[in-house]
């Protein structure tokens, strides 16, 4: 089976339909999704502008991660359900639109920055936790975080106005 032909699958399906057509389905998913990502990336943020030195200076870096990273998962977790959802129900439409492709694939990158920044500058930072200023591998993935986040939103709402 093709992707396509996975995409139309979903599409068609009885379940696909109902979430498609349900006057209250639909938008109370699409909410939820917008509160998914309200929670998720404005935790990311916090961490993000610790890591650039604008907010929270004072914090160690490493506080300010373990406090907002508990939410940061229930934010993905609420994101993951939602963005699957809402999927299935249009997921022929979406195969094809250019908006959703960049969103999907500016999460692929955006999922990768974290993973990265932990593995790598982040294992250092009891050398840097308490300190104003952050390494430059830190400012780096926290722009590229910023960045990431900003065109997954961008491309999201997007993604309704390319769609048949």
């Amino acid at each position: 089976m093709h992707l396509m032909q996975l995409c139309q699958w979903l599409y068609d399906s009885h379940f696909g339909t109902v979430i498609r057509e349900s006057q209250f389905a639909f938008p109370l998913i699409e909410s939820v999704h917008v509160l998914g990502i309200a929670l998720l990336v404005g935790t990311v943020l916090l961490v993000d502008l610790r890591l650039l030195g604008v907010l929270m200076e004072e914090e160690p870096v490493s506080e300010v991660v373990s406090r907002v990273l508990p939410l940061t998962w229930c934010g993905f977790v609420v994101q993951v359900l939602s963005g699957v959802l809402l999927f299935w129900a249009k997921a022929a439409q979406y195969y094809e639109n250019p908006a959703f492709r960049w969103k999907v694939a500016l999460l692929l990158v955006a999922g990768l920055n974290p993973l990265v920044f932990h593995s790598t500058v982040y294992r250092g930072v009891s050398a840097w936790n308490e300190k104003h200023t952050t390494p430059i591998g830190a400012k780096i993935a926290g722009i590229l975080s910023l960045t990431l986040w900003s065109g997954v939103i961008i491309a999201g709402r997007a993604t309704a106005y390319f769609g048949k």
